[in-house]
């Protein structure tokens, strides 16, 4: 146990410094506890979410798809027309849309297809991308927690308790709203000044004419409309009982067999080292739950709040924040499930409980850039385009967004359940 503390903690103070690249590291660190013995081989592939990685990989390889479409560049510039190329109502078009998508699709594949849009429409209207994929990644993980498909954290609740699809919405989506909106507000207020957009861009931008940047008309219509079917599945993927890795390499599947474009380039638009920063990262996190780790810190809990329902539902709230800001909130929130329902054993029917969990996991989801998997592909795909995303700069503005939605999350439990 100490030695797989040990290098996780110093795995992430090196991704921390920046000296490393963070795919070097996770690799180096998940090598370390395989070649050790921390865990064996068996284990280290059983860590592996490879739903997400599936997800991840569908999702690359549509839109690279799509993208010499120019379905994209359309996208953007008729988003900049709406907001007539004017700063706040850009911010409020795209991260409300970011939300909302992230609600009934799920917060991953919202940012693969929101960030392409981003980059472009920044360009159009010559402002840094970055904070509006900041921006965008907060958004995802407080408009994921709406709903029981939009983060997988929920996915996990749901399967563990079999809470319903409208029971998360009841309980989860005021919540979301309530947080959304001040931090939205407190993120505009911070990148005010560099989002500044020059009049002479505004008027360029709506005097475009979207319907010239489609690029293949005919390449349009063979690969749009998998994409929206595939978008449309990832809605009624529980009832077809698909995961959304299926539904995204079907999606990708089918696109590759109508698309002209070769397989080659289509395989070069997989951010590959963002999918083995992931491989790294769910090995090492194994290695935490395998030997204990997790579960000492989560199961310490019990012991502090002493049955006391009201320290039980803050406390799961708070700890999941910053479990799943260290960790990732996937794992993190597998390694509490058991614990909650030991808490929630003297309170049987009392779903309080699940929702503090909940709200922990998601909105810490947004404290660092390794918190949640949308924060990394976003990050990722950033990278890749030349605007990379620090670890420091992303900490930054994502812990004060997290303790304002977590104060928040705190005075909803409060009204609402205690």
């Amino acid at each position: 146990m100490a030695l797989a503390v040990v290098v996780f903690l110093v795995a992430l103070a090196t991704i921390a410094t920046e000296r490393i690249h963070r795919t070097q590291v996770a690799l180096v660190g998940a090598a370390l506890v395989v070649v050790t013995g921390v865990v064996d081989q068996e284990q280290a592939t059983e860590a592996i979410d490879f739903n997400t990685i599936g997800l991840l990989v569908g999702m690359m390889i549509v839109v690279r798809l799509t993208e010499p479409t120019g379905v994209y560049n359309y996208l953007a510039i008729r988003a900049g027309q709406l907001a007539k190329g004017r700063p706040f109502p850009v911010v409020i078009a795209l991260t409300g849309t970011t939300a909302l998508l992230s609600a009934f699709l799920d917060n991953l594949t919202t940012v693969l297809l929101m960030v392409p849009i981003t980059f472009l429409l920044a360009d159009t209207l010559d402002i840094p991308p970055v904070p509006l994929i900041i921006m965008e990644i907060i958004a995802s993980n407080l408009g994921g927690t709406a709903t029981l498909i939009g983060d997988p954290p929920n996915i996990l609740i749901a399967g563990a308790t079999g809470l319903s699809f409208n029971e998360f919405l009841i309980n989860l989506a005021p919540a979301a709203v309530i947080a959304l909106i001040p931090t939205m507000g407190l993120l505009y207020a911070f990148y005010r000044r560099r989002l500044r957009i020059a009049p002479e861009n505004s008027d360029k931008v709506m005097a475009l004419d979207a319907r010239k940047s489609i690029e293949s008309p005919a390449e349009l219509r063979r690969t749009v409309p998998i994409l929206v079917l595939t978008i449309v599945a990832f809605f009624v993927h529980q009832p077809l009982h698909l995961e959304p890795a299926t539904v995204a390499l079907t999606g990708a599947a089918a696109m590759l067999l109508v698309s002209r474009q070769s397989v080659e380039e289509a395989l070069g638009g997989i951010e590959w080292a963002t999918l083995f920063f992931f491989l790294g990262l769910f090995v090492m996190v194994g290695a935490l739950e395998a030997t204990g780790a997790i579960d000492q810190v989560a199961q310490a809990i019990s012991g502090v709040t002493r049955d006391d329902r009201t320290a039980e539902l803050l406390g799961i709230t708070w700890l999941s924040a910053i479990g799943s800001a260290v960790v990732d909130n996937i794992p993190f929130t597998t390694a509490m499930i058991p614990v909650v329902e030991e808490l929630q054993s003297g309170n049987r029917g009392d779903n309080a409980y699940w929702w503090s969990l909940s709200l922990g996991a998601c909105f810490g989801g947004n404290a660092t850039i390794i918190a949640a998997a949308a924060n990394v592909a976003a990050s990722g795909l950033a990278q890749r385009a030349g605007y990379p995303i620090t670890f420091l700069g992303f900490l930054r503005i994502g812990l004060p967004a997290t303790l304002l939605s977590m104060l928040l999350a705190t005075g909803y439990i409060a009204i609402r359940y205690l």
